[in-house]
């Protein structure tokens, strides 16, 4: 039987209910409409800016001199500032909403600021960090973390990373940043241009709000390097004439171990730049982390005592243990007390910086103002608890440990910590002299994929502070620089330099960077260099004599003659042996290399698996370090070396 459908009623039109509905309805429609619309406005504005502003304002520069003076050496130029720089009239907002709510505008514009507009350049207005600047990633779970305009779907890195991305998405021309751990140089690598660490007390930081006064440097960031030269001359005040002097490289062959870039794409376009060029010097080749265990006495007491030798890597992961405990132990707050005996006590630094000759005399003079801190440590943290008690402020996730560690940690003996740091930066002026610059990896992994549940995993962040700790412990300057591209990832090498020699390393990366655009355009179009091991053949003679020399501690002769071997017979003992001896001269890649080999050509050697656990965990990957170990557990359960070596590497991981 059919389904009756139900008779519809006729719509009285007459019926002011009606026209009521209808008229909710409508407007309804229109407002969610509106809505709509904000959002589609706001989505693209934050396209448009890739979310690099926290706040836009518009400060101008100070008037033209009239003719016949020349115009300003900034003029025409725009320039962002990160969220801890005082602006008059303005919060400065640390990145933090709660901070922000919770303080007063400020009542000066900070110097590097004032110095900038001097020089005819506009801000245009202040970019997003990671809050309290503590963190590399560049995430902010306040504000939104900067789309990187290299890697949309990758972190722009931090804490500057505002700042970075406003440069690199050519918003500006140029941007300052601060950098305490690598605040710069981390994001101007994932991004793809130019940053610049001066040394350490060399830019005023008045008027800009610390994270922890041993290691802030004030940077910059810039697309050109002629840009980046030419701030570096207004906020160094540095004269435009200098003796030239001859360039001598140095090449860290232990850290670019570090990172799976090709050398073809690094090592070897900076060896081949320096050739074309005159003035510049055959590269020399360094293990720095034996260098820096040979010249900084006090890094024994922070280097963790295991079975396996004490290296180059176990040096540059307690150095930037060093750096954490120097961080973590006087992260500062802004109280008008606590703020007044900071100013007094950089610009005092700064004064000593600028007049002092170099030498022992002006470091044992900044040590000593720099212990002035150690007494009042307790005060800064003692105002910085009692703000967190207060105001209770809600952090984002990866702060709140940072901010807990920064709050409860004293170390009982901070002077330890600052004699590193002197030693420090007494080795490098030693290696470097005046006319040195170090050449190594800005950071050794690519950026982390966006929201990754995982965060930075602990060889992660042992590779990347094993690099950054170096410029931030010794004060020396650091310029980062881009280096093309490997997998559609941006590459980025640093050039170091002496504390105070920050116009030598300006001028050197100008001098070279265009020689190396047309190097680095070069090697990524030609073939792999060619595998410099020749071919495979068989000799236990020459393995027999490559023993000897081990056991007489003779590496490198034991090298030469397992190498020969190799070249006579395909055979894993040598590629094992090899390795061995390779672990001992620190080069843990050809150690690693030689153990991949052997264990291709014979599942079941031990040794190849331990030494190549070895060579894993000095290159900081742990996990990997962790499977070789258990290899060699199950082939030998009774290895007790292995079952040591298991338990350390469990507890690295976790």
């Amino acid at each position: 039987m059919p389904t009756k459908l139900p008779v519809m009623t006729k719509l009285n039109v007459s019926n002011p209910k009606v026209w009521v509905v209808i008229g909710v309805g409508f407007a309804g429609i229109l407002i969610l409409a509106e809505v709509n619309r904000r959002r589609l406005k706001a989505r693209n504005s934050i396209k448009q800016d890739f979310g690099a502003f926290i706040e836009r304002i518009e400060l101008l520069p100070f008037p033209q001199p009239p003719p016949p003076a020349a115009r300003l050496s900034l003029s025409g130029l725009s320039f962002a500032i990160k969220d801890n720089i005082d602006v008059k009239e303005y919060v400065t907002g640390f990145g933090s909403p709660a901070w922000k709510r919770t303080h007063e505008v400020a009542t000066k514009t900070a110097m590097v600021v004032t110095a900038l507009l001097k020089n005819g350049s506009t801000c245009v207005g202040k970019t997003i960090m990671d809050e309290f600047g503590l963190g590399i990633t560049g995430e902010n779970e306040h504000y939104g973390t900067p789309t990187n305009p290299k890697l949309p779907s990758h972190i722009p890195g931090g804490s500057s990373s505002g700042s970075a991305v406003a440069v690199a998405a050519e918003l500006v021309d140029f941007a300052l940043g601060t950098d305490t751990t690598g605040c710069i140089r981390v994001p101007v690598a994932f991004c793809g241009v130019f940053g610049f660490r001066p040394s350490h007390g060399a830019v005023s930081t008045i008027g800009v709000l610390p994270v922890s006064q041993s290691l802030d440097s004030i940077g910059w960031l810039a697309r050109d390097p002629s840009v980046l030269h030419r701030v570096g001359h207004v906020l160094l005040q540095i004269p435009s004439i200098e003796p030239k002097r001859t360039r001598c490289f140095v090449i860290a062959d232990d850290l670019f171990q570090l990172c799976n870039v090709p050398k073809q794409k690094t090592v070897y376009v900076v060896t081949k730049v320096i050739e074309k060029l005159s003035g510049y010097q055959t590269p020399k080749h360094l293990n720095l982390g034996q260098y820096i265990a040979s010249n900084v006495p006090s890094l024994k007491g922070f280097i963790e005592q295991s079975t396996i030798q004490q290296n180059g890597m176990s040096t540059l992961r307690a150095l930037s243990s060093v750096m954490f405990l120097l961080q973590r132990s006087i992260l500062l707050t802004r109280s008008s007390a606590s703020v007044s005996h900071l100013r007094i006590l950089l610009a005092s630094t700064f004064t000593l910086a600028v007049f002092c000759p170099s030498g022992g005399k002006a470091l044992t003079a900044m040590c000593k103002l720099i212990l002035i801190v150690d007494d009042s440590r307790y005060e800064f943290n003692t105002n910085y608890e009692e703000w967190m008690k207060a105001v209770k402020p809600r952090l984002g996730s990866q702060v709140t440990s940072h901010i807990a560690a920064a709050v409860t940690l004293a170390p009982e003996n901070i002077k330890v910590l600052y004699k590193v740091r002197t030693e420090m930066r007494v080795a490098m002026q030693n290696l470097l002299k005046n006319d040195g610059i170090l050449v190594l990896p800005t950071i050794a992994d690519p950026p982390l994929k966006l929201k990754s549940r995982k965060g930075l995993s602990a060889e992660v962040h042992d590779r990347a502070f094993a690099l950054l700790g170096i410029a931030s412990i010794s004060g020396c300057c650091q310029a980062a620089i881009p280096f093309g591209e490997h997998d559609n990832y941006p590459i980025s090498l640093s050039f170091i330099a002496s504390h105070g020699t920050d116009k030598f390393l300006l001028d050197t990366v100008l001098d070279m960077y265009s020689s190396i655009q047309d190097e680095v355009i070069l090697q990524s179009s030609a073939s792999p260099l060619p595998d410099t091991n020749g071919s495979i053949d068989a000799s236990e003679l020459l393995k027999e004599k490559g023993n000897a020399a081990f056991k007489g501690k003779q590496w490198n002769k034991a090298v030469s003659y397992y190498t020969e071997a190799i070249k006579l017979s395909d055979n894993a003992t040598y590629y094992s042996n090899r390795a061995a001896a390779y672990l001992e001269l620190g080069c843990f890649q050809q150690a690693e290399e030689d153990c991949t080999k052997a264990i291709s050509l014979d599942k079941k050697n031990v040794k190849a698996y331990m030494r190549r656990g070895t060579a894993r965990e000095s290159l900081l990957f742990y996990k990997e370090a962790l499977q070789d170990i258990r290899h060699a557990l199950v082939l030998e359960p009774q290895n007790k070396f292995a079952s040591v070596s298991e338990k350390r590497l469990r507890k690295l991981i976790s």
